[in-house]
């Protein structure tokens, strides 16, 4: 989590209340309350006077030992204790299981403006599945240009210059089986703190800009395995011009890197000049980046190859 991120109770209904089987019992009244930490609590304790500890910046969990609590208090204790709870500044609180809570308890929400919610699930499941949820959306996130597929599990990034041939590259590898996971505009997102996931934005998904052709649906042009809604990414190729690379790399003894929301991912520049076939060059790159992760380096091995060879000379010379 980037430092000082936050998202608004809205932000994580929208995104997430389907799978999370959210409903709202106080409408849409508070949702842009912050949720400043992604993580849950369960408010158990808060709830029975002890304030010490207590995470009011995070999603609160309402199960069946907060509901059962409640309803062992009198009346008037029990809208006490409902009153300390939500005037804490709690962005939102969630009862599970399709408990039916207190009166007071919606009573109080209600007069704090903050948002309550219902799902079937069971408590812990809940939690879980939020925690995952409020994860990705407080995971880092960035964009930059240029087009992403995924090519036998390896998640390449494209880049050039305008007109270069990225969209004709990714044609090519759509031809031949491989699938887009964005056109121009690959949006990242650091997820686990070190793995930089790429995808496309919701209005340009699916959908690709070929010069002279203009704007074609790749589901449903080529199918419906030819998209990939996200992936790791594994390789950036950035296209050159033939005449923009100063020294063309022939062995590729050492690993180049680029960097991506802080994390270092493997890089190298293909040269481009008519005649050649970019789709192939970039399957091929993919695929030795693909071995190179298994710890084989081809360069290494004909270095090792030569040194050898050389050793072997120099003895039968001397």
């Amino acid at each position: 989590m980037s430092e000082g991120k936050t998202i608004t109770v809205g932000e994580f209904f929208n995104s997430h209340g389907a799978e999370l089987g959210l409903r709202p019992l106080t409408g849409q009244k508070g949702f842009g309350r912050i949720i400043r930490e992604p993580t849950v609590n369960r408010p158990g304790l808060k709830l029975a006077g002890f304030d010490r500890y207590f995470a009011p910046k995070r999603v609160q969990v309402i199960g069946n030992v907060e509901t059962a609590y409640l309803r062992s208090l009198e009346t008037p204790l029990r809208e006490q204790r409902c009153r300390e709870f939500f005037r804490t500044h709690i962005p939102c609180a969630v009862v599970c299981r399709r408990l039916r809570t207190s009166p007071e308890f919606l009573q109080e929400a209600e007069a704090a403006g903050v948002p309550l919610f219902r799902t079937g699930l069971v408590t812990m499941n809940f939690i879980n599945l939020a925690t995952l949820a409020l994860d990705e959306l407080f995971a880092p996130r960035g964009s930059c240009h240029g087009c992403m597929a995924d090519i036998q599990g390896i998640g390449v990034v494209i880049q050039g210059e305008s007109g270069i041939g990225k969209s004709e590259a990714v044609l090519g590898l759509l031809e031949r089986g491989y699938s887009l996971v964005a056109d121009d505009i690959t949006k990242l997102r650091l997820q686990d703190g070190d793995e930089v996931y790429g995808y496309s934005g919701e209005v340009t998904r699916n959908l690709m800009e070929v010069r002279g052709i203009g704007i074609i649906d790749v589901a449903a042009t080529f199918g419906v395995a030819a998209i990939r809604l996200e992936k790791r990414v594994d390789l950036v190729v950035r296209l050159m011009p033939w005449d923009g690379i100063v020294e063309v790399e022939r062995l590729g003894l050492e690993q180049r890197y680029t960097e991506l929301l802080g994390q270092k991912i493997p890089y190298m520049e293909l040269p481009v000049r008519p005649g050649r076939d970019l789709a192939r060059l970039i399957e091929v790159a993919a695929l030795h980046a693909k071995v190179r992760f298994t710890g084989l380096n081809p360069a290494e091995t004909l270095s090792a190859r030569q040194s050898l060879a050389m050793k072997a000379r120099k003895a039968r010379e001397s």
